[in-house]
């Protein structure tokens, strides 16, 4: 990790830092989900921010600690979302179908997270797995299916022998697969899948999907 000290500061303007870290951040996102890790220049994101390249490598050290950062915060709100989630008052079925919703809605409106994601697995995921941070956020929404499955399967709805991280996986992998192969799918079948006037649509199918899986009738396995 480079250490750079703290560069001067330009006709004795004071930088509010938790701003200037967030602006760096906003642009590195962006920067970072265009170009890709390897194609995206530190360079390019100074020139977009209010800041010097030089400042970039004081608060970050460097490259690979801007984007692991950017993950950190992407993931950081993904999970801030799951935390809010309230479905103790819901029943199993509507209580599935709403967390199912909420991941919909939150691909949908962060394709840069997606991209970051693609771009992070051609990686190995070697950022994540070097970061503590994100060793420690977990998943909240894990825990939330836990119960909600505990639940389910308390009362007879849910019949499928599933765990919390296989649902999470069937979830994500549809709301994930719309945005990311958004122009790849509609290259090769002529449907765009993220349509505006869709959207109920694909939203709806996919808590059926999963309901309709959790509950079949499963008598004669």
């Amino acid at each position: 990790m480079t250490t750079v000290d703290e560069p001067a500061r330009p006709h004795g303007r004071i930088r509010d830092a938790a701003r200037t870290r967030s602006e760096i951040l906003d642009v590195a996102t962006q920067e970072f989900a265009r170009a890709g890790y390897d194609g995206a220049r530190v360079d390019e994101i100074a020139a977009r921010t209010r800041t010097t390249k030089r400042m970039i490598y004081y608060y970050f050290g460097g490259k690979e600690q801007l984007f692991t950062a950017v993950l950190e915060r992407a993931y950081g709100v993904i999970r801030e979302a799951e935390q809010e989630l309230d479905v103790e008052h819901l029943d199993p079925v509507a209580a599935i179908r709403r967390l199912a919703e909420v991941t919909f809605d939150h691909h949908e409106q962060h394709p840069d997270f997606i991209r970051l994601v693609s771009i992070e697995n051609i990686h190995g995921a070697e950022h994540i797995a070097a970061s503590e941070k994100l060793g420690r956020i977990g998943s909240p929404a894990l825990d939330v299916i836990r119960r909600i499955l505990a639940s389910g399967q308390e009362s007879g709805l849910f019949t499928a022998d599933v765990d919390a991280v296989d649902l999470h996986a069937m979830i994500s992998s549809f709301c994930f697969f719309r945005v990311a192969n958004r122009h790849t799918f509609g290259a090769l079948f002529g449907r765009d899948l993220v349509a505006p006037e869709q959207r109920e649509h694909y939203r709806a199918m996919l808590g059926d999907m999963v309901i309709a899986y959790l509950t079949a009738d499963r008598a004669g396995d």
